[in-house]
Formats: structure tokens, sequence, C-alpha cells
């Protein structure tokens, strides 16, 4: 058996049946939900953590491959090691999974999948870079591709850059899904915990036009009387 093989099956075999129908439940993967027709093998992440450590070997295409997998799992799996293989390669090695990401980004497509690697490969590259490939893709029409957009500027965050995460807030402003208020507020409330008034700058111009998710979100660790003054529109 080829390496490809031999890890799906490993894989497979770290299956509960159980564990797996909870997780179609929890990733709503029902008609008509976002997760639609996504198939679990039913692996808790630590496990697949530590599947990744023990083929820390495991070479780009090969992770490319496990990419493409039916099963939710092995895709998360696959992310996992594209993530390492990124943090590990030179410059030449990181554009191209930057590029790879971006060519696959249909494999990508639940949010525990994005949260993990957006800000780890498209943050870390377009740091220093021209960053416009984000506005793209908060204007997809792929859910995925739009908390992509968001998600991935909790890198820019982190180092205290903030401008990127304001600009794509403004464009998902008025997104009709759900995990994307949640991807937005997520983030705001991100910036505000290194700069409350860089956060309450936006919130103060946003906050009554806001699905009320994204500002609960937004506005979770501010001071309860603060907190409850968003909430009644009294700022």
């Amino acid at each position: 058996m080829n390496d490809v093989v031999q890890l799906v099956e490993e894989l497979k075999s770290l299956g509960d049946p159980q564990r797996a129908q909870n997780s179609q439940r929890y990733f709503k993967t029902a008609k008509d939900e976002y997760g639609e027709g996504d198939t679990f093998l039913g692996i808790r992440v630590p496990v697949l953590r530590a599947f990744v450590k023990k083929y820390k070997q495991t070479k780009r295409e090969d992770a490319l491959v496990l990419l493409k997998s039916d099963y939710h799992e092995i895709r998360l799996t696959a992310i996992f090691f594209l993530v390492n293989i990124y943090q590990k390669g030179d410059t030449r090695l990181k554009k191209m999974i930057f590029e790879d990401y971006l060519a696959n980004v249909q494999y990508i497509n639940n949010w525990d999948i994005v949260d993990s690697s957006a800000p780890q490969i498209v943050g870390h590259y377009l740091n220093n870079k021209d960053r416009s490939i984000l506005k793209t893709l908060a204007q997809s029409s792929s859910l995925w591709e739009r908390r992509m957009s968001i998600i991935a500027t909790l890198y820019f965050i982190r180092h205290y850059d903030f401008q990127s995460t304001l600009d794509i807030s403004e464009i998902l402003l008025h997104d009709k899904e759900d995990l994307i208020h949640k991807g937005v507020g997520w983030m705001l409330r991100e910036c505000g915990n290194k700069s409350q008034s860089t956060e309450e700058i936006f919130l103060k111009k946003y906050y009554k036009e806001m699905p009320r998710t994204m500002l609960r979100y937004a506005i979770e660790k501010f001071p309860e009387t603060l907190r409850q003054a968003y909430l009644k529109s009294e700022i």
C-alpha cells in the first residue's frame, strides 16, 4: 500500500460510530444546514493531533490527497499536516502551501477546518503583503471562504495590526449567516483584547446595525455596565 492509503486505513480504524453520529448533529450535516452531507469517522481532535505528530514526516503532496477525502476528520488531519509543513517550510514552500490552500478551498469546508488553518497559513503568508485576496474571499458566495477572510486576520491581531479585521468586518456586517456573525464578533473581541479603544471606535459606528450575535460576541469581555449599555443601545 502507498503512504496515503496506509494513513487513511489507520485513521478509519480510530473511528467511533457513536461519536460519528454525535458529530454529524454537532456540525449540522442535515439538509439545508451549513455542513449538509458531511460524513464523520468519529475521532476526537486530540487523537488526530497525536496521529499528525506520529506521522510528522508526511509530505505536502500526500496531505493534499487527504484533503480531498469525504471524511471530515481526514480533511482536518490534512489541514493539521499542511499547517505543520507550512510552519517548518522555507519561503518557497510557504508560498506553495498558501497557493495550495486557495486552490483547494472547496475542501476547507467547515468552521473547525477553517479556524485551524486560516490564521496559520493565510494570515501568516499575507503579513507584510498585499491582502486584497481577503476582500475577495469576504465577498464570496461560499460561507467558508467568507469565514476564512475574517478568521485569517487573527494572525494580524496577535501582532497589534487591526485594520484588516476592521475592513473585513465592515464587508461582512450584513452577512446572513450566523457563523459569520460569530466569526466577526470573535475577531472584534480579539481586537478589543489588545486595544479596547480600537474596537469601540468600530462598535460606536456600527453596533446598532450589527446582527445581535455579532454584537454579543464582540462585547463579551467588556465590563458588565458597558456591555449592557451596548445591548440597550445607550452608547
